[in-house]
C-alpha cells in the first residue's frame, strides 16, 4: 500500500508560548491511499488510512503519534468527568491471579474469551478483561466500616479479551483501552445515587466526544448484577440493535419489551380445522401459501435446558427468538438439531402444541397470550392447524416474554411505533449488589455492629471503541472529520509553496495560533498541493488556513472548516485573530 508520508517524529516550540508545534515534514504520519483490504467499516478504514494506528494482529493495534494524541485526549475527558463525580483514580495489574475468579465462580463461567496464562511456577494467571475480582479483594480487608463508605475507585487501562472473531477495528478486538470504575456502598439508596452520578458523567462524556447517544436498557451479561443501562452511539456500524420511542423509553432489542401486535388468522370463535400445507414448513412459506401476513402465524422452536428437560416455544410468526430473553428463563437452553427433534418425533417446520408429547413443556411469547386462535404446526409433516385455542386445546406451562423486539413494535409506555436503529456500545453502569462481595467474602462493619456484604456498582467506558464511535458518526468520502475536542490539533495551516513568503507568512500565523494556546500543525511538507489537501481532509484538522500566492496578493487567506467542507476567506491582518474566536467558540460547545 502507498503511502504520502514518512519520516521521524518531532515537534517544535512556539518560543512564545509552551505550546507545540507539529511539523508535519518531521511527523511520523504515514498515510495510505487506498482502503486496506480487511477493513469492512469506515472507522476501520480511516484510522488506517489517516495513519491513526497499525494492525498488529487480529484484533491489536498499535496508536501512532496522530492517534495516541486522539486516544489521550478521550482518555482525559473521561478523567475528569470521572473526578467531578468523586471517583478517584488508580491503577490496578493487568495479570490477575486465577484463583480470584474461581473464588467469584467466573473462572469457568468467563469461557474462551478470558485469556489465561501460568507461570514459571505454573501458578495460573488472567490478562484483565474487567477488574470486579482484583478490586473486591483489594478492600475486603481495607474498607472494614459502614464509616470508610462510600468509595468510588477507577482506573484506564489496558484490557484483553480473546474474542472468537475480532473484527470491525477498534470496535471489537482483542486487546482495547477501557476506563472501569467500581463502587462500595453500605445503603441501596447510595448505590443508587452514584449509580445516577455515573450516568450523567456518561451522558457528559458523550456530549464532549460530540456523539449521539441513546441510554439503554440492557442485559448485564458476563459481569451480573440486574440493573443496567448501555450506551449506545447511533451507527450504522453498530453491533447492536436499539429500540427509542419519542417518550424516551430506550433499550436494547436483547432485553426491551413492547406491545407486539399479532393478527388473528380467521375469527375469535372457529374451531380447529386441519389445513393440508404442501410447503417447506418455515413461515414465509406458510405466509405466502395462505396469502396471509407473517403476523397471523404463531412459530415453533424446540430446545434443551441444562437438564436435558425439553421445551417447545410459541412466538409470533413475525419475530425472531431472544436468546438473552430465554436465557433467563431456561437454565443453558439451547435449540435441537434435526436429529433430535426426529428422535422426540417433532416434525420439522411443522412443530405445533396440540399432540405433543407429554413429557415436553410448553413456553409461550406473552404476545401470544391475547390472541384466542392460534395457526400453528400440526405435528405431522405437511399440515397446519388453525382455529387452536390456549388453556382449551392445549395448556402453556410458561407465559413470557421470548421474541426480540423490532421496528414497529409499539412502545410500551405510550403506545406509539417504536424506531429501531443500530448502535455501538460505548459504555455500560452496573448496579452489582452484593455478587462480588459475597463470592469473594468482603464485608464491613455496620451500624448495628453486625456483618455485611458490600453493595457494588461497576462502570465501563471504552475509550479505544468510542474513538471509532466517533469517526463512525464524522466521516465523509474525504476522510474523518473530528470533533474539536478530540482532534489531533485543531489547525492545520497549509503554504501552498516552500521557500518564499508564503511559507515566511504559513508560520507567522502558526506562531501566534501557537502564542493563543491553539493546537496547530503546519504542513511544511515539499509535496504538491493536492496531497497536502487530500492528506487534511484524511486526518480531519478541524480547521485548515490555506496560504497561497492568489490570495496573498489579495490580502487575505483561505479558512476551511472541516465539518460540511465550509470554505470562506478572511482578511490576512485580522485571520488570527478571528480563527482564534472560531476555535474558542468551537471548544466551549464541547465543555
Amino acid at each position: 500500500m502507498a503511502t504520502q508520508t514518512s519520516s521521524q517524529t518531532s515537534v517544535t516550540t512556539s518560543s512564545q508560548t509552551s505550546t507545540r508545534i507539529i511539523e508535519m515534514s518531521k511527523l511520523y504520519a504515514p498515510t495510505l491511499k487506498e482502503d486496506p483490504g480487511d477493513a469492512d467499516i469506515a472507522s476501520h478504514k480511516l484510522l488506517l488510512r489517516a495513519a491513526m494506528m497499525r494492525k498488529v494482529a487480529a484484533g491489536v493495534y498499535s496508536f501512532l503519534p496522530l492517534g495516541f494524541k486522539v486516544l489521550r485526549k478521550v482518555e482525559q475527558i473521561v478523567r475528569e468527568e470521572m473526578d467531578a463525580i468523586g471517583c478517584q483514580e488508580m491503577i490496578m495489574s493487568i495479570i490477575q491471579p486465577g484463583e480470584l475468579w474461581k473464588r467469584s465462580g467466573r473462572w469457568d463461567d468467563y469461557g474462551p474469551e478470558l485469556f489465561r496464562l501460568n507461570d514459571r511456577h505454573d501458578n495460573v494467571f488472567a490478562l484483565s478483561p474487567t477488574q470486579e475480582e482484583l478490586i473486591t479483594d483489594m478492600i475486603s480487608g481495607e474498607l472494614r466500616s459502614y464509616r470508610d463508605l462510600p468509595k468510588s475507585l477507577y482506573h484506564i487501562q489496558w484490557k484483553y479479551r480473546d474474542e472468537v472473531r475480532p473484527r470491525f477495528g477498534l470496535l471489537r478486538g482483542r486487546e482495547f483501552v477501557m476506563k472501569d470504575a467500581y463502587s462500595f456502598h453500605d445503603t441501596r439508596e447510595s448505590l443508587q445515587e452514584h449509580y445516577d452520578q455515573q450516568g450523567y458523567a456518561y451522558g457528559r462524556i458523550c456530549e464532549r466526544l460530540g456523539l449521539r447517544f441513546v441510554p439503554v436498557e440492557a442485559d448485564s451479561g458476563q459481569i451480573g448484577g440486574k440493573v443496567t443501562v448501555e450506551f449506545m452511539a447511533l451507527a450504522d456500524a453498530g453491533e447492536a440493535e436499539i429500540v427509542h420511542c419519542d417518550c424516551g423509553f430506550a433499550a436494547n432489542t436483547e432485553v426491551a419489551i413492547a406491545k407486539i401486535n399479532c393478527e388473528l388468522y380467521g375469527t375469535p370463535d372457529a374451531t380447529i380445522n386441519e389445513i393440508e400445507t404442501p410447503i417447506d414448513g418455515s413461515i414465509p412459506a406458510l405466509a405466502e401459501f395462505l396469502g396471509i401476513s407473517q403476523a397471523a402465524c404463531v412459530k415453533a422452536l424446540a430446545g434443551k435446558d441444562a437438564d436435558g428437560q425439553v421445551y417447545v416455544l410459541f412466538i409470533p410468526g413475525d419475530h425472531e427468538l431472544g436468546d438473552v430473553k430465554v436465557s433467563k428463563i431456561i437454565n443453558g437452553f439451547e435449540l435441537l438439531d434435526e436429529q433430535e427433534m426426529a428422535d422426540m418425533g417433532l416434525k420439522l417446520g411443522f412443530i405445533g402444541p396440540v399432540g405433543l408429547p407429554r413429557n415436553i413443556k410448553v413456553v409461550a411469547d406473552q404476545a401470544l397470550q391475547n390472541l384466542p386462535r392460534w395457526l400453528t404446526g400440526a405435528n405431522k409433516a405437511g399440515y397446519h392447524l388453525s382455529g387452536v385455542a390456549p388453556e382449551k386445546d392445549f395448556q402453556v406451562d410458561i407465559w413470557a416474554d421470548l421474541a426480540n423486539t423490532q421496528d414497529k413494535d409499539c412502545c410500551i409506555e405510550c403506545g406509539r411505533p417504536l424506531i429501531l436503529q443500530r448502535g455501538i456500545e460505548v459504555g455500560q453502569i452496573f448496579q452489582l449488589g452484593t455478587k462480588y462481595s459475597e463470592s469473594m467474602g468482603a464485608y464491613y462493619m455496620a451500624e448495628d455492629g453486625n456483618e455485611y456484604p458490600f453493595l457494588m456498582g461497576c462502570y465501563g467506558w471504552g475509550v479505544t471503541r468510542s474513538i471509532a464511535a466517533v469517526v463512525e458518526q464524522y466521516n465523509d468520502e474525504a476522510g474523518i472529520a473530528w470533533p474539536i475536542s478530540i482532534a489531533p490539533a485543531e489547525v492545520c495551516v497549509i503554504p501552498l509553496a516552500l521557500g518564499d513568503e508564503l511559507e515566511t507568512t504559513a508560520r507567522q500565523i502558526t506562531d501566534q495560533l501557537a502564542a493563543a494556546g491553539i493546537e496547530v500543525v503546519i504542513d511544511d511538507r515539499d509535496e504538491r498541493p493536492g496531497v497536502k489537501f487530500a492528506d487534511a481532509d484524511l486526518i480531519g484538522w478541524p480547521y485548515q488556513v490555506v496560504v497561497g500566492k492568489r490570495g496573498l496578493a489579495d490580502g487575505v487567506v483561505e479558512l476551511k472548516k472541516r465539518q460540511g467542507q465550509i470554505k470562506s476567506e478572511l482578511a490576512l491582518d485580522s485571520a488570527v485573530t478571528e480563527l482564534i474566536n472560531l476555535i474558542k467558540a468551537d471548544r466551549a460547545q464541547y465543555l
